[in-house]
């Protein structure tokens, strides 16, 4: 394992945050000021990127980062995306997913000027539209690396054969997409083709949305607008039937030394020196806690035991319902050899 990662030019560190849950996602968020007070509290634990997205909380998220996190911009990797955002109708806002060119103009230059900064350092395309030819979104993406609003472009849930396809019309610098102990889709060709064209891949939801933290024992207890509540895992049935892992999986955590949810981060910094987890979380002790993950050193027998513990064949329920899988354009998992 290596004491830091990088994205094209950047150095990242070996673990970055997700801001999303700061504002929206997994239940009520913080009060601003605590969010704001958190925010700097990870600037000063030594986060160096820092990642949202024009959806989260349709346009809240950045515009918090953007507030506290300006007057320390030299001092971060900003990331953000586009491509998939609040669109105001009759009834409401709703998330729409649109990759045509004028659309991800549109996306770049709210982000721009939420998060007020001239330029953002990793613009993703937060999901590939299907009904837009990849190329027509990325050709659009690197119009505005040309013109100096964005630095690095990079792919959301997208499989290997549409990431090579865009990286033939700009250079891709990272994929972002989820991937954990209980999800591991990027398996099947997407890590191995990252690291061919010299990609970062960013794993969200590395902790397996808060499964491998182990606090989550009742999915009852969930607020009622958390998104969990519609993931076919969390779910009464495949819930009951994953949970029969967490007491292995915990004392393999104890074995190491270390968390569970520093296991789940430790195994990921294991899969490539290209492997940049960003786990979110709204408390410092929880950030402190995933950060010292990096220093966990995991032997090749318990990394070996964890991936028969949890692995596609004994994790119940798909992670996403049927209408969801539908917008992403990941493999489905079938048996690979290790990454």
């Amino acid at each position: 394992m290596i004491a830091t990662r990088h994205i094209a030019a950047f150095d990242v560190g070996p673990i970055g945050l997700g801001c999303m849950n700061l504002s929206h996602a997994y239940g009520l968020p913080p009060p601003p000021e605590a969010a704001e007070r958190f925010l700097l509290r990870a600037l000063d634990l030594g986060v160096k990127l820092f990642d949202t997205a024009a959806l989260y909380g349709f346009g809240a998220n950045e515009t918090l980062v953007g507030r506290v996190l300006r007057p320390h911009r030299g001092r971060i990797v900003l990331a953000s995306k586009g491509g998939m955002a609040g669109v105001t109708f009759d009834d409401g806002i709703k998330r729409v997913i649109d990759g045509r060119p004028e659309a991800i103009r549109r996306d770049c230059e709210g982000s721009l000027r939420r998060l007020q900064t001239d330029v953002i350092d990793l613009y993703y395309l937060h999901r590939w539209h299907k009904a837009v030819p990849i190329e027509d979104s990325v050709g659009a993406m690197a119009d505005l690396v040309r013109a100096g609003k964005v630095r690095a472009l990079g792919l959301s849930e997208v499989s290997a054969a549409t990431l090579r396809k865009a990286h033939a019309v700009h250079p891709i610098a990272a994929v972002q997409s989820e991937y954990s102990l209980w999800t591991r889709n990027p398996e099947i060709a997407v890590l191995k083709a990252c690291r061919e064209i010299g990609a970062a891949f960013v794993a969200f939801s590395p902790v397996a949305r808060g499964f491998l933290c182990g606090g989550l024992r009742d999915v009852a207890t969930l607020d009622a607008k958390d998104i969990r509540r519609a993931m076919p895992r969390f779910e009464p049935g495949p819930w009951s039937a994953n949970l029969a892992l967490l007491p292995p999986y915990e004392a393999l955590a104890r074995e190491a030394g270390c968390t569970p949810s520093q296991l789940a981060l430790a195994w990921l910094l294991t899969r490539g020196p290209h492997v940049v987890p960003i786990p979110g979380t709204t408390s410092v002790d929880h950030l402190r806690e995933n950060l010292q993950a990096a220093q966990v050193r995991l032997e090749p027998g318990l990394l070996a035991r964890l991936d028969a513990l949890i692995n596609p064949a004994t994790v119940a329920g798909a992670r996403y319902n049927a209408g969801n899988q539908k917008e992403i354009d990941t493999e489905d998992f079938a048996p690979a050899a290790p990454p």
